[in-house]
This record gives structure tokens, sequence and C-alpha cells, in this order.
């Protein structure tokens, strides 16, 4: 059967001779677009099966996973409401610290047990793995970490002041609904555990200077009463036949006591004490004086202790004040506190897989494939095609070039193709114009569009 054979060389005039191989280069034909036509027509069936099944395989796979959801919120922790300078905060932990501490709590096994139990998380995966594999696919699922990009008005503000923090609170699932609904329950028990923190240090701290307040005010009743009675027992010991001396001694206490009243109010240590150094005198005996190791201590000494309790009592009095002060804002959410600024919605498109992405990977192997096996197949192929092959056979001196004579039949079908494939694309051009005249947004609109997509 006779084939038509590609010629390099060529004719070149009347006269001309067949080219050699050295003379034309054995990889010429590898320039001409003529040469992978043919390689095409031959190869059509190696270049197509392995084609047609890899891009199959491949949009299949890109079909058939599953998809994944992912919703996000958003918390801003938000900074005292009230100036720092007229109530100061009793919590003065640094924001990031407490966010880890609270996502410490929040990840516990118990807690996230709870949640998948709530809202039966991964059905298909109970019976088949252990409780700690879904506590860890649990985590693995669970993100909570600070927003990448800070917001814009952070950069405005001052060094002194703390900066804006925002972090991010999401679920992925293969449900869009589920996904929403158990990031809104992450960030529930997020604001809830900040709360519950927050109040109790500040109960606490109230707590423990009250019972420090107590403790000193007890102290300070012990002394007062030791006072009073070292001045009873130095008067009855000086004269005990005078007993005008406890008269007067107690109306100078109370004359002191009218005079202390116009600068201290009666809830004040030195007032409580002058009071009960009265009550002393007045309910108090004529008492022996005491002699030896167990003789009252010196007045000068027990003052002085008196002074040093006092002292501490109003220092602690004031840190009371405060910390209650610091309570009542955290019971009214007036301090610093963390803020949902964008609640967890379902997602809409899946996060996972990127199934144009999978296609196109489909693509470019199945191309590859087919590819790959046409030029073995070439490359196998010890058929005389060239003329690089005859002169691999035979003497260059023997063979010479005859053209290829076409037909009329051969131009005619020639022509015929020619034609049927202008008009099939004019065809196939205008069904485009048609499905882009009405299923396509206006022209104007997508080059908007496409600016706002490069621009942003």
């Amino acid at each position: 059967m006779l084939e038509k054979l590609s010629f390099e060389g060529g004719v070149q005039g009347k006269d001309s001779a067949f080219l050699p191989p050295d003379e034309e280069g054995d990889l010429g034909h590898l320039l001409r677009p003529a040469y992978y036509w043919e390689l095409i027509k031959r190869r059509g069936l190696y270049f197509g099966i392995p084609f047609v099944l890899v891009l199959f395989a491949g949009v299949a796979l890109a079909l058939l996973l599953p998809a994944t959801f992912v919703s996000e919120g958003k918390i801003l922790v938000r900074s005292q409401q009230i100036p720092t300078e007229l109530v100061h905060p009793t919590v003065t932990n640094a924001a990031q610290e407490r966010i880890q501490v609270i996502e410490q709590r929040t990840m516990t096994r118990e807690n996230l047990l709870a949640i998948i139990d709530k809202f039966q998380l991964f059905p298909d995966k109970k019976g088949l793995v252990s409780v700690t594999q879904l506590v860890e696919l649990m985590k693995k699922n669970t993100k909570i970490e600070p927003l990448a990009e800070p917001l814009a008005f952070s950069q405005f503000r001052s060094r002194n002041e703390t900066p804006t923090i925002v972090f991010t609170v999401g679920f992925e699932y293969s449900e869009p609904q589920t996904a929403a609904r158990v990031a809104n329950e992450l960030v529930t028990r997020i604001l809830n555990e900040d709360l519950r923190d927050r109040t109790s240090r500040a109960t606490d701290t109230t707590s423990f200077l009250l019972r420090e307040v107590q403790r000193l005010q007890a102290e300070n009743a012990a002394i007062d009463a030791k006072i009073a009675q070292a001045k009873l027992s130095q008067v009855k010991s000086t004269s005990s036949s005078d007993t005008d001396h406890p008269v007067s001694q107690l109306a100078q206490l109370k004359a002191e006591l009218v005079q202390k009243s116009a600068l201290y109010s009666d809830r004040h240590p030195v007032m409580q004490g002058l009071k009960r150094q009265i009550e002393a005198i007045e309910k108090a005996a004529l008492p022996t004086t005491q002699t030896g190791p167990n003789a009252p201590v010196g007045i000068d000494i027990l003052e002085n202790q008196q002074e040093n309790i006092q002292k501490s009592l109003e220092a602690a009095s004031s840190k009371l004040a405060a910390a209650r002060l610091g309570e009542n804002l955290e019971k009214d959410q007036q301090s610093e506190k963390l803020e949902v600024i964008e609640q967890p919605t379902a997602p809409q498109d899946p996060v996972r897989p990127n199934r144009p992405k999978v296609a196109g990977i489909a693509l470019f192997l199945a191309l590859a494939a087919g590819g790959g096996l046409a030029f073995l197949a070439e490359i196998a192929d010890k058929s005389i095609r060239r003329s690089s092959d005859v002169f691999g056979i035979f003497d260059s001196q023997l063979v010479m070039a005859i053209p290829y004579i076409t037909t009329k039949a051969e131009l005619r079908r020639r022509k015929i193709r020619t034609t049927f494939s202008v008009v099939f694309a004019l065809a196939l051009l205008g069904a485009l114009a048609v499905v882009a005249y009405f299923y396509l947004p206006p022209l104007d609109l997508i080059i908007a569009k496409a600016r706002v997509g490069v621009f942003k």
C-alpha cells in the first residue's frame, strides 16, 4: 500500500537531487507543525484513550470529593469604657494571656465531648474510632487564632494604650448549618468563660481584702482595750484614794471625742478607739496593780502599735473600696471584655476541595498521559516515514525525490473540509454569543467586578 512520505529536502529545481541527512539534519522535522498534525492522525487512539480515562477519573474525583464548609466569627477585645484614672480594673492580666487561658479551658476534653454529643458530630465515625480520636478530630476542625490583619484604626492609637486585638473562632464541617451552630457554641462558651473568669477574680480580690480589714479591726479593738486598761491601772496606782481622777479622765476622753468628731466620721478608727476607751473606763472595776512578768505593757508602746495598725487599716480599707468598685465594674461589664463583631453564619461555598483546580490538574495530567503515550508509540515505531529513514537504509545516490501528485478528489475533499470547518466555527461563535447574551451579566458589570477584584 502506497503512503505519502515526508521528504524534508524536497525538489529544488529540475536537476535537484535528494539531499543526504548530513546536509538537512535528522531533527528538522520537529520544527514543522505538519509533523505534529500527522502524528496526531496516526496516534489518535494512543492519545485519546489515556486522555479520556485520566480526565474522567480526575473530573469524577473533583465531583465526588466531600465538601468542607468553614463558619467563622470575629471577637474583639474591647477596652474599658470608664477611664482607668477614675476606676482601676481589678483584673490586670494582658489580653493575649487571657485569650490563651480561655482557649485552653474551652478546648478541654470534657467541653469538646459535650459539643460533639450536643450536635451529634461525626456520626459516621462513632463506633469506628476511639473517644480520644474524636476529640483530636474536633480540635483539628476547630480554629481559634488572632486575626492576621489588624484593624485599620489601630495604627492611630497611642503607644500607651492597649493595642486592638481581634481573633477568629471557626469550625469546619461537611454541613454548613452544623458548622455555623458549632461555631456559635464556641463563641458563646468563650464569652461566658471570659465573664466568669473576670468576675471570679474580682470577687476573690474583694473577699481577701475584706478579711484583711476585719482582721486589722479586731487587732485595733484589742489594742484599744489594752490602752484603756493601762490608763486605768496607771491612774489607780498613782492615787487609790483619789476617786475623782477616773471621772476627770473620763471627762477628758469625752472632750477629746467631741473634738475629734468635727474631723472624723463615726466609723473612723480614731473615733471607734476613743469610744471603746470611754466604755472601758465606765465599765471597768478598780483593779489592783499588777507586778511581775504579767505587768501591763507601757501606754507609749501600745499607742505606737495602735498607730501602725490604724495606718494599715486605712490602707486596707482604701484598697477594699477600690476592689468593690472594680467588682461592680466587672459585674456591669464596663471593664475590658470580649465583644462579638461578626457572628458565625452558615457558609455558602465550601473551602475544600477546589473543584476547578482539581479538574485543571486532571486536564493537565490527561494531556501529559496521552501525549507521552503517543510519543512513546511514535518512537517505538520503526516504519519509514521521512527521508532520514530512507537514508538509513539506502545509499543517497540511489534515491530520487518524486513529488506528490494531488488528485482532484483530494482537492475537492480538502475544500469541503475547509468549508465545513469555517461553518462550524461560525456556528460555535454564534452559539457562544447567544449564551453570553442570555446568561452572562452585562459587559460593564463584568468589567467593574474585574476592576474591584484586581484593585481591592
